[in-house]
């Protein structure tokens, strides 16, 4: 593994993690909540400075697997009229939700980069075909098709195309084409509809045949064809950042629903070392696939903070709501417990993954 790969990981996971404390720490700055650590890693620390004018401690530490703002009376009762736990119900949620969203908000501004960076835009317009491809069989795809829709999915760019056939839901098999006036059959196929604009008309091309691939105990359709593309322009770009962004989101929301509900097995996730690995697979002096990994990981990192697991923050969004429908909030006691079994079993979850990740670089 080359040693710029591992600082280019260091930088993106140190980086992500700063901006994902800092949305939670301007947010209570604003509310002029009461801050007694504002951290960089976890555990000892390696440098840290104490503000005279706010008394606030900013520290960087040892670990850069995460981070922290500790705020008084965010896990316990305090009497300090600007603790945590005294402001209303909606300061809190707006600074939970900061920490996410600071994610969401760079990784559209990393997209943007990535789109202006491949220097035109994406088009839903089918250019040609790849070797041996499949899908481009008698009465299936053909260039100049617009794709309007996957499996009823609206779709506006090809990453929009791509995710929806790649990722969609499959019953593999085999299947029988016909191309070029010969039958063929077509092993580890998969069906995927999918709705064109022809000749000025609409029409819905049904099991529209692909080949499917299996990795790490996933099987995915290979999408066997190119899109046009056009010049740059200020709305095309916007307009592909933005839906582009939207079809990462969805993906990466889809694929945990998928992994909490055991369609993916634990062999699909990959921790620091499994993203390093990746990184330096992709570090061959092309930075837009650095890009590409580093919007994935950020938007990656935004989403999963916002499941309604224990330590994370979308359990405190959770505890948040439930206290503003039900004007109680949890008891702070079963609170702390509770993140405190959320925290170990993340541990844990950390501690398997990168053995996993560690172990594949020995295969």
């Amino acid at each position: 593994m080359k040693t710029s790969s591992i600082l280019i990981a260091v930088l993106i996971f140190g980086s992500l993690i700063f901006l994902h404390e800092l949305g939670h720490y301007l947010f209570a700055r604003l509310f002029h909540v009461k801050i007694n650590e504002f951290a960089v890693g976890m555990g000892p620390k390696l440098l840290s400075r104490t503000s005279k004018k706010t008394g606030i401690r900013y520290s960087l530490r040892a670990l850069p697997i995460g981070g922290f703002v500790s705020m008084d009376g965010e896990d316990d009762v305090s009497e300090h009229p600007d603790a945590y736990c005294r402001k209303p119900w909606w300061q809190r949620l707006l600074i939970a939700l900061a920490g996410p969203a600071m994610n969401m908000l760079i990784g559209f501004i990393a997209m943007a980069v990535l789109v202006i960076g491949t220097g035109a835009v994406s088009t839903t317009v089918v250019a040609d075909f790849t070797d041996n491809a499949v899908s481009n069989a008698d009465g299936y795809l053909q260039p100049y098709d617009e794709i309007v829709r996957i499996n009823g999915r609206r779709v506006y760019s090809r990453t929009g195309i791509y995710y929806a056939i790649l990722y969609g839901r499959y019953e593999e098999g085999s299947a029988q084409i016909v191309k070029d006036g010969e039958t063929v059959t077509v092993e580890n196929a998969a069906g995927v509809d999918i709705e064109i604009r022809r000749d000025g008309e609409t029409v819905l091309l049904e099991n529209v045949p692909f080949r499917t691939v299996s990795e790490s105990g996933i099987t995915f359709v290979d999408p066997d064809f190119n899109i046009f593309y056009t010049r740059l322009s200020f709305g095309g770009v916007a307009k592909q950042t933005f839906f582009d962004s939207l079809a990462t989101v969805e993906l990466i929301w889809q694929s945990l629903g998928r992994l909490i509900t055991g369609q993916y097995g634990l062999e699909a996730v990959s921790g620091p070392v499994g993203v390093t690995q990746a990184i330096d697979s992709v570090n061959t002096g092309n930075w837009l696939s650095i890009v590409y990994i580093f919007v994935l990981i950020t938007m990656n990192l935004g989403a999963f903070n916002l499941i309604p697991f224990p330590a994370l923050d979308g359990w405190r969004i959770f505890l948040l709501l439930f206290e503003a429908i039900f004007r109680k909030p949890l008891n702070k006691k079963v609170e702390g417990y509770v993140n405190m079994a959320g925290l170990i079993l993340l541990f844990l979850l950390m501690i398997f993954v990168t053995t996993k990740d560690i172990m594949g670089l020995f295969k």
